[in-house]
């Protein structure tokens, strides 16, 4: 059985910086797509940050400049690092994996961006 276990949500102010944490840990055999998502209230989920096996990085737009996606092969884990956090950014931010060609979703960490 594979888990994704997420870390490092909280309360930040504007302009905070946040690191999330997603760690992979179960039979393991390949792990391709390590991905970012969030969904804010009445809204869709959406694409964050991914990132590749090969190291290829992809960003949502709005996230750009400020947010770095990367990856720890030995440990198995994803990271987020959010700087210059905005009250936009507040959402429930999700970690998705492809493992073992399936899919598995973290259970959400709370980000929120307010004074």
């Amino acid at each position: 059985q594979v888990q994704l276990v997420e870390s490092g949500g909280g309360l930040v102010q504007p302009g905070g910086s946040l690191r999330l944490s997603c760690a992979a840990s179960g039979s393991i055999f390949s792990i391709y797509a390590l991905d970012w998502y969030r969904q804010a209230p009445g809204k869709q989920r959406e694409l964050v940050a991914a990132i590749t096996p090969s190291g290829s990085t992809h960003y949502a737009e709005s996230v750009k400049g400020r947010f770095t996606i990367s990856r720890d092969y030995a440990k198995n884990t994803v990271y987020l690092q959010m700087n210059s956090l905005k009250p936009e950014d507040t959402a429930v931010y999700y970690c998705y994996a492809e493992i073992n060609h399936q899919e598995y979703w973290g259970q959400g960490t709370q980000v929120t961006v307010s004074s």
